[in-house]
């Protein structure tokens, strides 16, 4: 029997072997853990610094959304022309239809910068698991993710602390309610519970669930087309790869969902930091 190729070094991904094929004795090479782990384009992987694809992925990302906003509004005009106008109506759904529509237009202005750079840096992270050459979500990777949702998190307990003080803080965050009687000091474990610790930690994994589960996908029915690609194989193997096509149009809907729910959950956060009560 024909064993997949395995690499020794963990570090080094094998997608799939490309002589590997049903019917050739050999087993499926599914995509696993493997599939999420890089060997170090800088360094030599044994020590704390290196620079792999997904830090290539999300410098790159970095460039390309500064350098877009850059070359739409370094001359703006009061008649946008294509690039500027595609940038304004990207800036202003974020604004108006995300950060105004949370926060409020009076206390959000001041944090549609970070939105906005949230929301577009994001989903260039990504639209990276389906752009030929990248073939990868960084988001897929748990502390890009982990890192965004810190950001959010550190803004919103500074923001509750400077709103409301020390003890109106500490009510905002374990919602306390009096009226509740007998069971308010439950409540009030609970709610410290799921605001501090539960909400960041979801917050960070949402997304990167779903781009992990996402490009997981792509990857089965990707290899499996490959593999299926002999004998009476093929024509499984054309269905193999219809699936491919329909999960990448399924894909470019989720990237820009999972995006939209990071921010808007952000913005949600903000909100509860500068309402009265949580």
């Amino acid at each position: 029997m024909k064993e997949p190729a395995v690499s020794a070094d963990p570090t080094q991904v094998l997608a799939f072997e490309t002589d590997c094929h049903i019917f050739d004795g050999c087993g499926f090479p599914a995509p696993g853990l493997h599939s999420f782990l890089f060997k170090p384009l800088v360094g030599d992987g044994t020590s704390n610094v290196y620079f792999d694809k997904t830090m290539l992925l999300a410098l790159l990302g970095s460039i390309i959304i500064i350098g877009f906003f850059w070359a739409a509004f370094r001359k703006p005009k009061v008649v946008p022309g294509k690039l500027q106008m595609v940038a304004e109506a990207g800036y202003d759904f974020v604004r108006r239809g995300i950060v105004y529509e949370t926060i409020g237009k009076k206390e959000g202005e001041k944090y549609v910068p970070l939105v906005v750079s949230l929301f577009f840096f994001v989903w260039m992270m990504n639209l990276w698991s389906i752009i030929p050459v990248a073939q990868f979500p960084v988001t897929a990777i748990i502390s890009y993710p982990a890192g965004l949702a810190a950001i959010v998190y550190i803004l919103w307990v500074s923001l509750t602390f400077k709103r409301h003080g020390f003890v109106g803080a500490f009510k905002n965050f374990t919602g306390y309610d009096k009226s509740l009687g007998p069971v308010l000091p439950l409540a009030m474990f609970i709610e410290f519970f799921s605001n501090l610790l539960v909400r960041p930690f979801t917050h960070a994994v949402r997304l990167f669930a779903n781009m992990f589960a996402g490009h997981t996908l792509l990857l089965l029915f990707t290899i499996a087309s490959w593999y299926l690609l002999n004998g009476i194989g093929i024509a499984y193997a054309g269905v193999s790869f219809i699936m491919v096509i329909i999960m990448t149009a399924f894909e470019l809907f989720i990237q820009a969902l999972q995006a939209y729910v990071f921010v808007l959950l952000t913005c949600t956060f903000i909100q509860g930091a500068l309402a009265e009560q949580h």
